[in-house]
């Protein structure tokens, strides 16, 4: 059985896509930093595992990689801080690039020394529209999500010869849990911006991942998939 690692793995996203990977046929391993009984009830449902290790820590990275190889791994964590550029504190700057971006490396890192030795694996980035376009009191977000996606161009050229894959997911406006500070009229107004006019669920970025890991997208590395209903092109 295949070994997939998703990052994230509590978050409205990051759970529909360990989900969507067990249903493919992976044992999933489900990380988070924080919400270990949430995050257990998920590995529970589906006969995966939780494992706790925070991905900007270098060393538990390490300590994880050490015991464990993958086939997959979802760099999918992330958090984000809406402010003005100049009033986010130094902490939150260094916690946003840390987890978003050199978590996803550390990780990456980490992993790739056995899909190397293996001549097989795959790697997907969860970035973002913002990433692509970038977005007003979101600066030190856009700036990692960009990052990444010019993180997963390179990394895929670097390894593409051991056959391994890279490449990104983008998504646009997901309703989660974490879009409940919005009003409705709020939420009317970003509607009225999504040339498809509907909200994207965390089941349309878990399919798109679901594509990107398969045999069927074998010939596809270094693209990012924009899943944003036409809001960004």
């Amino acid at each position: 059985m295949k070994k997939a690692l998703v990052t994230g793995g509590c978050g409205g996203i990051g759970l529909e896509i360990c989900r969507q990977l067990a249903a493919d046929g992976y044992f999933v391993y489900v990380n988070y930093a924080h919400s270990k009984d949430k995050a257990e009830r998920i590995a529970d449902g589906i006969n995966g595992a939780a494992v706790c290790f925070d991905v900007s820590d270098k060393e538990a990275v390490r300590s994880f990689f050490s015991y464990n190889n993958i086939d997959l791994l979802v760099n999918n964590a992330g958090v984000s801080v809406i402010d003005l550029f100049t009033s986010v504190s130094d902490e939150n700057s260094d916690r946003i690039m840390g987890i978003n971006l050199i978590g996803a490396m550390n990780c990456s890192r980490a992993a790739l020394p056995y899909m190397i030795r293996e001549k097989s694996g795959c790697i997907i980035n969860i970035a973002s529209m913002w990433g692509q376009c970038g977005a007003s009191c979101e600066v030190d977000y856009s700036a990692s999500k960009a990052g990444m996606i010019g993180f997963t161009k390179a990394l895929a050229k670097e390894v593409a010869p051991s056959g391994i894959r890279v490449n990104s997911v983008s998504p646009g406006f997901i309703m989660t849990e974490m879009n409940n500070r919005f009003s409705d009229e709020d939420l009317e107004l970003i509607r009225e911006d999504i040339p498809l006019g509907i909200f994207g669920k965390p089941e349309h970025i878990a399919d798109a991942v679901s594509f990107l890991a398969s045999d069927k997208a074998e010939y596809i590395t270094g693209q990012v998939l924009a899943v944003n209903g036409g809001m960004v092109i």
